[in-house]
C-alpha cells in the first residue's frame, strides 16, 4: 500500500497548490489514500466547512487537524457529521468531533487515521501518549494500517512519540511548525516517522505567512495582524510504501 500525506495547508495559496498537484502526485505515486493536514486550511488559521468540502472533493480520504481545529464554530457540526473531519484525539471527553476514524482503500484494506496534540510549548491538553495507546487498543486487530498525525511544537516530543509507537503504528507524521525537517526514516520496529512533514502554501512567506509582517513584529515587538502570503504555492508532504500484511513501513519519501 502507499499513503499520501501532506503537511499544513497555509488558506488559499495552499489549497490552489493542492490543486494543481495533487493529480500529479496521484499519477507518480498511485496512492491508496490521501490525507491533510487542514488545520489551517481557510484564511491561514483554522477550518471552515466550505474549505473542508473543498479539499475533500479534490480527493482528500481524511482531514487531520490541530491547535486551530476549532476557530471557526461552525465546524464543529459540520465534524460531527463527517468522520473523515478529524480533530485531535487528546481534547477533553464530549469535545465535538472525533479523533479516529477508520477508512477503507479502494481495495477494501482499512487504515486508521489518528489526530494528535502535542503538550510542550502549546495549551494544556490530555496527554497524547496515553490517548494514542487508548486508540491504539480500540481498533479492530484485523487493522494494521496506523497513520498518526502529531500536531507538536516541540521536535523531542515530536520524535518521543514516534519511538514511543514504533512497531504500533504504520506512519508518525509530525506538523504544526510548517518547515519540512531532513530525517525521514524508518524505525526499527517498522513505523516512518518524520519530524515536520511540512507546509502546503507558498513558499516566500515565513511559515506560509507574509514575511514583512513577522519581521516587523519580531523587530517592533508590537502585536500585528497576520496575512497570508501571496504567490503561488507549493505542495509537501510525504509518501509511504508498507508491507500489506503487517502494515509496517518499507520506504519513506519526502515531497518538497
Amino acid at each position: 500500500m502507499r499513503l499520501l500525506f501532506l503537511g499544513d495547508v497555509m488558506g488559499r495559496p495552499g489549497r490552489e497548490a493542492v490543486r494543481r498537484e495533487l493529480p500529479r502526485l496521484r499519477e507518480l505515486h498511485a496512492p491508496d489514500l490521501v490525507v491533510i493536514n487542514a488545520e489551517n486550511a481557510s484564511g491561514g488559521v483554522g477550518l471552515a466547512p466550505p474549505e473542508a468540502r473543498e479539499l475533500l472533493a479534490l480527493g482528500a480520504d481524511v482531514l487531520t487537524g490541530g491547535n486551530h481545529t476549532f476557530r471557526f464554530k461552525e465546524l464543529r457540526e459540520f465534524m460531527n457529521a463527517d468522520p473523515r473531519v478529524l480533530r485531535p484525539a487528546n481534547y477533553p471527553p464530549g469535545t465535538p468531533g472525533q479523533g479516529l476514524t477508520v477508512v477503507r482503500t479502494p481495495a477494501g484494506m482499512p487504515v486508521a487515521v489518528c489526530s494528535l496534540l502535542g503538550r510542550v510549548f502549546m495549551e494544556p491538553m490530555d496527554c497524547p501518549f496515553m490517548a494514542a495507546d487508548a486508540l491504539l487498543t480500540s481498533l479492530n486487530p484485523e487493522i494494521k494500517h496506523i497513520l498518526v498525525d502529531f500536531h507538536a511544537e516541540a521536535t523531542s516530543e515530536k520524535q518521543a512519540l514516534a519511538w514511543y509507537l514504533d512497531g504500533r503504528a504504520t506512519l508518525v507524521a509530525g506538523t504544526h511548525t510548517h518547515v519540512q525537517t531532513s530525517d525521514a526514516r524508518i524505525l526499527p520496529g517498522g513505523t516512518a516517522t518524520i519530524t515536520d512533514a511540512g507546509m502546503c502554501g507558498a513558499p516566500a512567506s515565513i511559515l506560509g505567512m507574509d514575511p514583512a509582517i513577522i519581521v516587523r513584529k519580531f523587530v517592533t515587538g508590537l502585536p500585528m495582524r497576520f496575512e497570508l502570503a501571496k504567490g503561488e504555492g507549493r505542495v509537501q508532504g510525504l509518501v509511504v510504501q508498507t508491507d500489506d500484511a503487517t502494515g509496517r513501513a518499507t520506504a519513506i519519501t519526502p515531497i518538497s
